[in-house]
């Protein structure tokens, strides 16, 4: 049945309908949303990608709805029982649920005692119950005509009628909406300890005896009692407004006064309630619970990977990369600016080997022998009193030259045991392919974490609870956003990197770089389409976002689409200007203030927005956006946790946002927490309005507790 989904998804994201009909278009002619955001402005009127993936997801859901209001149509006329009011109400429902609940009277179901009452001939009393007849008959002789071997007492007749009418009431779409609705507003979670056993460190404790509104639980604590649930450790009840919402049912259905069946509609209005209606609506509220902090979760796991993926690339550095350890030791790893291995080795200088002296010496001959100037220490076990080691590496043999960092190092472990490891690192011992994963994470955050499941990264909250499937397709979406947002080398990248450019995929980025590795580095982007399987459309969404830098063309190492070569001809003849000067850059730059954009465009026969993204691109070629952001703290000596007094100032890296702050590394051995209290000197809703991963920020030491191991810092003027 034809529905104007154009017209629904223009209404609700206040949007052109031509405008929403050609993006659609687009969508459904398989373009990838990286290429429509950045090549095809005109068509869909400049919608960006997080616009373009609501409009998708909308899409999406709209069409699903489609298909099953006709699924359940088709069905219902099927049974022969379909009305015309039935089929509006169905095709009129906005909700996948608001179709199941008018489905649910012609819905199969397993057997139900409804079902075994019919059998028995009952159904006529039920109409009667139904029907509330104001007569002077006793109950006794309303019941006689149905009594059998299967029912032989009129108390039996009744249970039975009662049956029938709770659940034609239960199946009633407007009684599940008023407990729906009611539970919402009025329902409350409660939580209690359910086996102190199950919880021997007390993680649950604050739920012990917990009590919240249902609307006022704050997604972190849903998925908090999830856990606690599943673990054993807590039982949770969702308590409803019963009485009430029994008595809404019976205005939908009233009792008459006079009528000697008034009585059989209440005991089946509140059985269908207590039976049937809220053992389905605890389960569905739940359940929504859980998809809303779900969702709420893994927006803030894709804000944080999309912040620490952004990270700027520290250039030009050889870098030395350590993963501590206590009693396997210390693993190292020299790279150098390319991430190229040089040389590695293993050092023990904590217990129980305290080789310190020797492992001093080892480190300043890595050091001295390749000239490295960044020392990458990962941010685990041992990790601090490693970072005293090379504070004092620093100190004692007089490397000026050389800094250190801290580094996130989860993930580093599930990389170096994987596929992609081994291909990369075949002759390597497991355990110093960690140690070169933190090298190159400074070298070029990017390249290096897409090679991990974004899963064991750690920026997020409660990840591993939430859906993880949904948790995967958001972390693919956020990867391929920020890997076509900085683009890709397509002479270096590896095939983890190449694969997320929009429209290759796993098999055409490892063809990629077979063909690489067999012929040499590609001379121009064009080279690429004779990777076998590279056809048009695929290269269409592709070529933009690779880079051939030194290549045969200059705009090849930009962002400019190849089917805009053409135009940039047309624009530098119009300025005097050539695509080989070598201050081209800064011609554009200087000519770009007096043109007028809109008739330069109407000349060149190209749309404005792709006008401005060429002058932008030709003004900064090469240009990666990571560049515009703070780079890491690089650090030369080391603070105690002992060493931190109130009032103190010191410059830290964010590592993790939350709900309730941030998590930053101030150099030492605990990350400090600042409160969203603390976050400004105004009031804060939204901690991740303020800060992001990575970010590098001021903030004054409040209060330390060193016997539990924790930091309170203020950003607060």
């Amino acid at each position: 049945m034809k529905r104007d989904i154009v017209g629904k998804l223009a209404a609700e994201l206040t949007l052109r309908r031509d405008q929403v009909q050609r993006t659609v278009t687009l969508l459904d002619e398989g373009n990838t949303i990286p290429f429509v955001a950045r090549y095809r402005k005109e068509i869909t009127g400049s919608l960006d990608e997080e616009k373009l993936r609501a409009l998708l997801d909308r899409l999406t859901y709209l069409r699903k709805l489609a298909e099953r209001q006709d699924a359940v149509i088709a069905s219902i006329t099927e049974q022969e029982k379909l009305t015309p009011e039935l089929e509006a109400a169905i095709l009129e429902a906005d909700t996948l649920q608001a179709v199941e609940d008018l489905y649910l009277p012609y819905k199969p179901k397993r057997r139900t005692r409804a079902m075994i009452a019919r059998e028995r001939g009952l159904e006529p009393l039920a109409d009667r119950i139904l029907a509330q007849p104001e007569t002077h008959e006793s109950l006794d002789a309303a019941a006689q005509p149905f009594l059998s071997d299967d029912v032989p007492t009129a108390e039996d007749a009744f249970q039975g009628a009662r049956d029938i009418v709770a659940e034609i009431m239960a199946d009633d779409a407007r009684a599940r909406d008023l407990a729906r609705q009611q539970t919402r507003r009025q329902g409350r979670i409660t939580a209690r300890l359910a086996d102190a056993d199950k919880d021997p460190k007390q993680v649950y404790r604050t739920y012990y005896e917990f009590e919240a509104a249902l609307r006022a639980l704050r997604p972190h604590q849903v998925l908090a009692l999830n856990r606690g649930e599943r673990e054993e450790a807590l039982k949770v009840k969702l308590d409803a407004p019963g009485e009430d919402i029994t008595a809404g049912l019976l205005r939908f259905y009233p009792p008459k006064r006079r009528s000697p069946f008034a009585d059989q509609l209440r005991l089946a209005a509140a059985d269908a309630y207590k039976r049937l209606v809220a053992p389905a609506i605890e389960r569905e509220l739940r359940r929504e619970l859980s998809d809303t902090a779900d969702g709420h979760a893994i927006g803030v796991f894709a804000t944080n990977l999309r912040a620490l993926l952004l990270q700027p690339p520290l250039k030009g550095y050889t870098v030395l990369g350590i993963d501590p350890g206590f009693r396997t030791g210390c693993k190292v790893a020299v790279v150098d600016a390319t991430g190229k291995v040089l040389d590695t080795a293993t050092i023990y200088p904590h217990g129980p080997q305290n080789r310190r002296n020797e492992s001093l010496h080892t480190l300043a001959g890595l050091v001295q022998q390749h000239g490295a100037n960044l020392i990458a220490i990962g941010n685990g076990t041992a990790s601090r009193e490693t970072e005293e080691l090379v504070a004092a590496l620093l100190r004692d043999y007089d490397y000026d030259a050389a800094q250190y960092l801290m580094v996130n190092e989860a993930g580093a472990s599930v990389y170096s045991a994987s596929p992609l490891a081994r291909a990369e690192l075949p002759d390597m011992d497991v355990t110093i392919r960690g140690a070169v994963s933190i090298a190159r994470r400074v070298l070029d955050p990017l390249a290096e974490l897409v090679k991990i499941d974004p899963r064991s990264i750690g920026v997020g909250l409660y990840q591993h609870d939430v859906d993880q499937k949904a948790l995967g397709a958001k972390l693919d979406e956020v990867i391929e956003s920020v890997v076509n947002r900085v683009g890709v080398n397509a002479n270096t990248a590896s095939p983890a990197l190449l694969q997320h450019v929009a429209g290759l995929g796993p098999k055409l980025a490892e063809r990629v770089v077979a063909l690489r590795d067999a012929e040499g580095a590609f001379p121009s982007r064009l080279a690429v389409k004779q990777v076998k399987g590279m056809g048009d459309k695929t290269f269409e969404q592709a070529a933009g976002f690779l880079r051939i830098p030194d290549g045969d063309n200059p705009l090849d190492n930009t962002g400019v689409h190849p089917e805009s070569y053409p135009v940039v001809e047309r624009l530098l003849q119009r300025l005097g200007l050539a695509l080989s000067d070598p201050d081209l850059d800064a011609h554009i730059r200087q000519q770009r203030a007096g043109l007028d954009v809109p008739a330069l465009a109407a000349a060149l026969d190209v749309g404005v927005p792709t006008l401005q993204d060429i002058l932008d691109d030709l003004s900064r070629p090469g240009r990666d956006p990571r560049s515009e952001l703070d780079p890491p703290v690089l650090r030369s000596d080391v603070l105690k946790m002992e060493d931190l007094q109130p009032g103190m100032i010191l410059t830290g890296t964010v590592r993790n946002v939350v709900d309730f702050g941030a998590f930053v590394d101030i150099g030492v051995k605990q990350d400090g927490l600042v409160h969203i209290s603390e976050m400004a000197d105004t009031y804060v809703n939204n901690p991740y309005d303020i800060l992001d991963v990575g970010d590098v920020i001021e903030v004054t030491v409040l209060q330390v507790d060193l016997d539990r191991g924790r930091i309170s810092l203020s950003m607060r003027s």
